[in-house]
């Protein structure tokens, strides 16, 4: 089992990859000036990633890893 310390590092990991890369595309597209792949392919590295992200979300949860707590869910 996974703990709990491990788990919330690694989505911050991943969350930190994905602002780190669309913050390179708006400063590749601020500088390239459309010259240049660079903007579309960090934006690309960032669709990847969240997507992962997610995937690893859900599979998490189907493999009881990390349980859903229901933020704003009515105890009643």
């Amino acid at each position: 089992m996974i703990s709990p310390a491990l788990k919330t590092l690694l989505i911050v990991a991943f969350l930190i990859a994905i602002i780190w890369n669309l913050g390179a595309g708006l400063y590749y597209m601020m500088t390239d000036k459309g010259e240049s792949k660079r903007t579309v392919n960090a934006l690309t590295k960032r669709i990847v990633i969240s997507v992962v992200l997610i995937l690893l979300l859900v599979l998490a949860i189907k493999m009881g890893w990390v349980v859903p707590h229901g933020v704003g869910r009515n105890p009643g």
